[in-house]
Formats: structure tokens, C-alpha cells, sequence
């Protein structure tokens, strides 16, 4: 279960194209010990961690360190740099070793800040890297791989129930434990508590706050234990400025360092192809998907987190250019996620708690876009295959359409 599979299945295809591949992610989400797994198929590799004095001096007074670690053999050696983002121009020495040593080394750098780099000042490191994200488990990784992309593509709502048993005590453990792999795999859930209340208070008044320059750390804080009564609705900011007594680009800006960091992600609204279109909304759900106590905006969310590290992993492997959206429109009617390659609208996605029956807007949104749709019902435990004019719909089982996601 701690393979991550999936990922190091990106980073082979990654790295045969470029010697610098950026990994980013949620704190404590495993990307070290994603790195030490990929290191231990090379001969010869270094580490250094920025967030250790000892490795940080070393990296400030030799930054060729990794020059002179000792080798097994000849082969061409990985250089794994934990957190150095935090590093002062850090994208000019990154530059530097790629152009210096790219030939002869290869370079894994990991980072929790989202590494925007083309949307932030300093040097750029354009052409030179490939980036890939590491998401908490979802039922798609650990159960998933069973289907190629191209047959979904030609088959996207083809479901099979033969292992939903076993699918769905695994999305039962992460609703509950949430994906992050200390507190699934310990299996707790007064440990989970524990941790999760932990995580978010270190993230804000620490990273966020150091890394960020936040000032009003403890409004920050109030802002994230807000967001999950908030899930599952697009948000209102003004109505949060409001709460917390603070402008409205001010929440704003904290939103945006939440995704930044990786505590939440944003899926904007669909417009193209849809009369009278709700613009400028915006949904927002957790990474930490237990801290949410509503379970239909608790599954909700769940199926937000599949379907975003679906897409994450197949844009990585170049299979698309997939983004992710919730459509509504000025008369109420609502589709939970739209996926949509290329600009081009692929599928939707409806999430339910127990109700089979299609709903009259998705039915509707389905037929303005045209695309197949699929409504997904936790407690379902079999599928049915409808028509809605002359478009496929399918409604089944959460667990046995996202487990068998590629």
C-alpha cells in the first residue's frame, strides 16, 4: 500500500525526458518517502533535506555536495532535494545544477508550497523541469489500474461490481481516517483526530505564516475551520469577510495560499455551452476530507479528491490536458463535476448519498453539453444503464466507478 504505484509510474516517464523533475504535494502526504522508494532503483544517490541545519549548511557551503558522495558504480547517479523551496533563490540554483550537472546527474525536488513556478518572480526555470503532484490515497490508487486511459475514453461509464465489497470498507476508511498515509494506515480514529488537529494549526501558524508573510494568523486558522460546513456549496467570500471581519481580498488572498499549500483545492464553474451560466463561482473542498461532518458533503468531497488526482495523473503522463469544474446555471440547476480535456467537456459526474434517481438538472446540463454523465451513490450496490434522449447515463456504485479509474 505505500508503493504509490501510480507515482513512481510517472516519475520513470518523467525522468526519461528531462533531468529535473519537480514533485509537489500536501505536507506529510509522503512525498520523502516516495523519494527514498524511487532512490532505492538507483545505484547511487544523495539526499538533503532543507529544513535540516546540518543539510542546510551543507547545501549553503558546497552546493555541488552531491559531487561527492561516494558511488557503487558508474551508472548516473539521483540527487533527491527535500523542501528547498525554502531556499532564497531557490529557482537560480536549481537553474545553476540543471545547466551545470544535467548530463551526469538526475534531480528530484520536492516541495509542500505549491511550486507556481511560472506565476511568481525570480528566475525561471522554463524548459528545464517536469512537475507532477503527490495526492493523499484515493480508492483510484489503491485500487485502481485496472483499466487503461484509452479504454476510458472509449468506455467511460463501464463499471464492474465484482470487488465492492472490498471498495467500499476502503472508502469507508478513508471518509473516516482521511487519505494521508499516518493516520489511514494507523487505522484510529482518536489517532486521526489527533493528527488532523495537528496538521492544519501547524500548516497556518508555521509554514503559511513564515513562508507567506501572514499577519493575522489566528483569523487565518478561524477561515480554515470554517471551510468544511462550506463544502459542497460554491462559497461565498463576502459572506466569510463578513464572519471574520476582514475585506474581501483578504479572504481571498488566504484561499489562495490554502490551495497554494495544499489544505484545499478550488474548482471553478463551466460556462462555455450553457445558457445563463453562474460565472466567477467558485467551489472548494479538503484535502483532509474527514474534518468534514455532513456525510453528503463529506462523499462529496471524497469524489472531488478521486476525480482530481485522476486528472493530475494523466495530465503528468501527457494523456490530456484535463481540467475539472462544477456547472450551474441562474435557474438552481447544478452538476457536481464536469471533467473536460482540452477545453472539450468529457463527462459528468453527479454525487449522491442514497438517491438513484437522475435528477431533472443533471439531466438537463447533460443535454445542453452532450456528453455520457454518471451519478455516483454511496450506498448503490448495483448499476443501472439509462438513456436521457439519445446520451448514456449510467448511475452505480461510488466505489466500483472510482476504483476502477485508471
Amino acid at each position: 500500500m505505500e508503493s504509490r504505484a501510480p507515482y513512481q509510474r510517472i516519475w520513470q516517464t518523467l525522468a526519461a525526458e528531462k533531468a529535473l523533475v519537480l514533485l509537489a504535494g500536501p505536507r506529510q502526504v509522503g512525498k520523502t518517502t516516495l523519494a527514498r522508494l524511487i532512490a532505492g532503483t538507483f545505484a547511487n544517490s544523495a539526499y538533503a533535506n532543507w529544513d535540516l541545519p546540518a543539510d542546510r549548511a551543507r547545501i549553503v557551503s558546497d552546493p555541488a555536495f552531491f559531487t561527492k558522495a561516494p558511488r557503487r558504480d558508474a551508472s548516473r547517479p539521483l540527487v533527491i532535494l527535500d523542501e528547498i523551496h525554502k531556499q532564497p533563490r531557490w529557482k537560480a540554483w536549481l537553474k545553476g545544477l540543471y545547466d551545470g550537472w544535467a548530463a551526469d546527474y538526475r534531480f528530484l525536488v520536492t516541495g509542500s508550497g505549491r511550486l507556481d513556478l511560472h506565476q511568481r518572480g525570480g528566475d525561471s526555470l522554463a524548459g528545464r523541469h517536469l512537475l507532477f503532484h503527490l495526492w493523499p490515497f484515493t480508492l483510484g490508487e489503491l485500487h485502481g489500474g485496472a483499466r487503461t486511459m484509452a479504454e476510458f475514453r472509449r468506455t467511460p461509464l463501464a463499471v464492474s461490481l465484482d470487488r465492492r465489497l472490498e471498495l467500499a470498507g476502503t472508502w469507508t476508511r478513508l471518509e473516516e481516517l482521511s487519505g494521508f498515509p499516518e493516520p489511514f494506515l494507523g487505522g484510529r480514529v482518536a489517532s486521526y483526530r489527533r493528527w488532523s488537529a495537528a496538521y492544519g494549526s501547524q500548516l497556518v501558524r508555521q509554514d503559511i505564516r513564515d513562508l507567506a508573510g501572514l499577519r493575522s494568523v489566528t483569523q487565518a486558522e478561524t477561515l480554515y475551520q470554517l471551510l468544511p460546513s462550506r463544502v459542497g456549496s460554491p462559497l461565498s467570500v463576502p459572506s466569510l469577510a463578513r464572519d471574520l471581519g476582514v475585506a474581501y481580498n483578504t479572504v481571498q488572498g488566504w484561499l489562495a495560499l490554502f490551495e497554494r499549500f495544499f489544505l484545499v483545492f478550488g474548482l471553478p464553474t463551466w460556462t462555455s455551452r450553457i445558457a445563463r451560466a453562474i460565472r466567477k463561482e467558485r467551489k472548494y473542498y479538503l484535502l483532509d476530507v474527514a474534518r468534514i461532518e455532513d456525510p453528503a458533503a463529506r462523499f462529496e468531497n471524497q469524489v472531488a479528491l478521486e476525480l482530481l488526482r485522476a486528472t493530475s495523473c494523466w495530465n503528468a503522463l501527457g494523456e490530456g490536458e484535463f481540467t475539472l469544474h462544477f456547472v450551474r446555471d441562474k435557474q438552481r440547476r447544478e452538476a457536481d463535476f464536469l471533467l473536460v480535456d482540452r477545453r472539450k467537456p468529457l463527462l459528468l459526474v453527479e454525487a449522491k448519498l442514497g438517491d438513484e434517481r437522475p435528477g431533472p438538472g443533471l439531466q438537463a446540463l447533460q443535454r445542453a453539453l452532450r456528453v455520457p454523465a454518471v451519478q455516483l451513490v454511496r450506498e448503490a450496490t448495483a448499476f443501472r444503464a439509462l438513456r436521457n434522449d439519445d446520451l448514456d447515463l449510467l448511475v452505480a456504485p461510488a466505489c466500483c466507478w472510482l476504483g476502477g479509474l485508471p
